[in-house]
């Protein structure tokens, strides 16, 4: 077994990869949501759309005037920033865990292999 299997780090970032992708599959889901409620007309005054456009606007804020919003039928919206709004944070989470496993413990000869591969 590799030693970077039990250097004390390993604990800790395995952690945090998993808050990441939960934070992103929850963030996801209500985005889902969203785009969803949205495709098929819902009620904006109805408890549970409210609720969700309220907790995902903040999400989907920064994208919101990037594309127009295409009007399939009367009152029915297909919200095409909630989609990138999805990739985007889907991006940033794929980022952030390749960050912290930068910081992964690794042996002198799998880092000779690595940079090895990256020559070729």
């Amino acid at each position: 077994m590799d030693s970077s299997y039990n250097s004390p780090s390993t604990k800790p970032l395995f952690r945090g990869t998993q808050i990441v992708w939960y934070l992103l599959g929850l963030i996801e889901v209500l985005l889902a949501f969203r785009f969803v409620l949205k495709l098929l007309g819902a009620n904006p005054a109805a408890g549970f759309t409210s609720f969700i456009y309220g907790v995902t606007y903040p999400f989907a804020a920064p994208f919101l005037t990037v594309f127009r919003s295409s009007q399939i039928v009367q009152g029915s919206v297909f919200e095409w920033t909630t989609l990138l709004a999805m990739l985007v944070y889907g991006i940033i989470a794929w980022g952030i865990i390749k960050l912290f496993m930068m910081g992964r413990t690794v042996s002198t000869p799998e880092a000779a292999a690595k940079l090895d591969d990256q020559e070729k």
